[in-house]
């Protein structure tokens, strides 16, 4: 049984739109098998962001249906985590204290949560010390690097054991050297772990090095166009990016976005 599943989904933003019949998204269907990790590029406005407000039930689609864990989507769900390209930590807050923040929200964790403050803080330092922030549970935002703040971002988001961990763009912010790091940490984490993950994404290089399938989305209203299935051994180490293989792969994606993005001039 497919972990998630959408099913002809289409999204219009109001009911105006929807009499219109201007989509944000259009007869998206996809199935992710429990575990998977899976990337979705396209050029800019193509919907990306929005597939990921329909997939955490921010957005309850206009027609289609989405089942997620076995269960139909009405709602927020409790079993994702999420990460943006702005790390987002509150600046009054220290690291351990940020990370700790879903638990103190987030039921049933909030119930328990003055009880088990001992015991939650020690998992919050076991989380940070995998993603390499052993020493800097007590330091601010503004003590961290860009690389530690969204390492940071990536432990209060997976502290609640999600299911499903969605990633807008995390990486884009950082610097080249900074980024490939935390793909290995992004790596490791979900091979520990083995929650899903739906990475959207503009690094072609990123997606195909994370990624067990990438999904190209077509300039808005968007689509699904082009499902590419990457058979790149695992575990995926960074000198695998200077591979014919990889490199391959990384130029068949840009040339289906490049025909995406010039559909005159791929047509002659």
């Amino acid at each position: 049984m497919s972990f998630v599943e959408f099913r002809n989904v289409w999204l219009a933003y109001d009911d105006a739109l929807l009499a219109r019949e201007q989509f944000a998204v259009e007869d998206i269907s996809l199935q992710v098998a429990e575990g998977a990790f899976i990337a979705i590029v396209g050029p800019s406005g193509c919907g990306k962001s929005t597939f990921m407000k329909l997939a955490t039930g921010l957005k309850r689609p206009s027609r289609g249906s989405i089942t997620i864990a076995g269960q139909p989507v009405t709602g927020p769900l409790k079993i994702t985590g999420m990460a943006f390209q702005a790390p987002s930590l509150l600046p009054w807050r220290t690291t351990l204290a940020n990370v700790l923040l879903p638990l103190e929200i987030v039921e049933p964790y909030r119930t328990h949560f003055k009880a088990k403050k001992r015991e939650y803080e020690d998992k919050a330092r076991a989380l940070l010390a995998s993603v390499g922030l052993a020493g800097y549970e007590d330091k601010f935002p503004w003590q961290l690097s860009g690389g530690m703040q969204q390492r940071a971002s990536i432990c209060r988001a997976l502290i609640h054991e999600p299911k499903m961990l969605l990633l807008d763009e995390p990486f884009g912010a950082l610097d080249a050297f900074t980024r490939e790091e935390l793909w290995c940490t992004l790596r490791d984490l979900q091979a520990q772990q083995r929650f899903n993950v739906i990475l959207v994404t503009h690094d072609l290089r990123e997606s195909v090095f994370l990624a067990d399938t990438v999904y190209v989305m077509s300039k808005g209203p968007g689509r699904f166009v082009v499902k590419r299935d990457i058979d790149l051994p695992r575990p995926r180490e960074l000198e695998l990016t200077y591979t014919s293989e990889f490199i391959d792969i990384v130029h068949e994606l840009r040339g289906h976005i490049g025909a995406l993005r010039r559909p005159a001039e791929a047509a002659r």
